[in-house]
């Protein structure tokens, strides 16, 4: 039969008070076991992945260190080839302005020369004509004066001598 008193409580309460004695043991035992062996490994596989995202951090931290430390590194180096590069310019520059003014110089060298052999030449040139021009000028002289004077002066010494005077 049915005790009045259980079927007010409702199925949750058991039939035997035996039944309330083995859940509490049974409940006492999972905690237990739980407590001794599934909380450890809990905690050691915690423990292990704190320290596995502490040390990537650190990685990270350290990686970002030595990416920072190479960029200045980086940044250096590329200062520095702008400085050389704008040293080569200035270079360049200052040969180039060195190869013109050479060049000037050169051709100023080349002028003066060429001025100099036509200056000689035409001297050459108004000495030669000079002494054409006496020459004949004597010439037509000595004839004109042979015809004034009435007398030829085709001697050569006399011609000569008439000319200088």
């Amino acid at each position: 039969m049915v005790d009045p008193l259980m079927v007010d409580m409702g199925p949750l309460l058991p039939e035997h008070p035996i039944e309330i004695i083995v859940g509490i043991v049974l409940l006492l035992i999972v905690t237990w076991v739980t407590a001794k062996f599934i909380v450890p490994r809990f905690e050691t596989m915690y423990h292990e992945r704190t320290e596995e995202i502490q040390g990537g951090i650190e990685r990270a931290e350290k990686a970002q260190a030595e990416a920072k430390e190479a960029l200045e590194k980086y940044q250096d180096q590329l200062a520095g080839a702008r400085e050389e590069a704008a040293r080569i310019r200035e270079d360049a520059k200052a040969q180039g302005a060195r190869i013109v003014s050479d060049m000037k110089a050169q051709a100023q060298k080349e002028a003066d020369r060429v001025t100099q052999n036509a200056t000689a030449q035409i001297n050459v040139q108004r000495d030669a004509a000079m002494t054409q021009l006496r020459h004949e000028i004597g010439g037509l002289a000595t004839t004109l004066a042979g015809r004034i004077v009435g007398e030829s002066l085709d001697d050569d010494e006399r011609a000569r001598a008439t000319i200088d005077r």
